[in-house]
């Protein structure tokens, strides 16, 4: 499958760029959160975070190489996933183990939505195999939402 002439191919590709670089982005953040968190429930929020951050990890090479399956070109440097990711950078290495928590919870939020929005992409694009893909990925991020909400109660 080509993407020459074809603007819906062209437009899912795009958004799957911008789905690898949350990825990438989310990753990091996540690990960073994983090294940083203190207090009480360290523990337990140390390894819930490793477990979410090997879980995007895994995602980010299935989400390029579908990228290439469609003959797009990925992302290309740290460069370009900052250019391309809408999750935020997160800095302060000395946020509670609950902002964490949420920040976290509202990221993959955002990353449902995401997800859900290119399913009509994929179906445009008549693009079965991405639509399949973005099944199994709302789910995990969706997982990862209930996990981190279950945590702030």
């Amino acid at each position: 499958m080509t993407n020459t002439g074809n603007n819906a191919i062209t437009a899912l590709t795009a958004e799957l760029n911008g789905l690898l670089a949350d990825h990438f982005a989310l990753f990091i953040k996540t690990k960073n959160f994983h090294w940083h968190v203190a207090g009480p429930r360290f523990r337990d929020l140390h390894l819930l975070f490793d477990e979410h951050a090997i879980e995007i990890r895994d995602q980010i090479d299935v989400i390029g190489e579908r990228v290439r399956k469609l003959d797009a070109d990925t992302l290309t440097s740290a460069g370009s996933i900052s250019a391309h990711t809408q999750v935020k950078d997160q800095d302060d290495a000395t946020l509670s183990a609950e902002a964490m928590v949420a920040e976290l919870r509202d990221d993959n939020v955002a990353m449902v939505k995401r997800l859900k929005a290119m399913k009509e992409l994929a179906d445009q694009a008549n693009d079965n195999a991405t639509d399949g893909l973005l099944d199994d990925w709302t789910d995990m991020a969706e997982q990862r939402v209930w996990f981190l909400s279950q945590t702030l109660k």
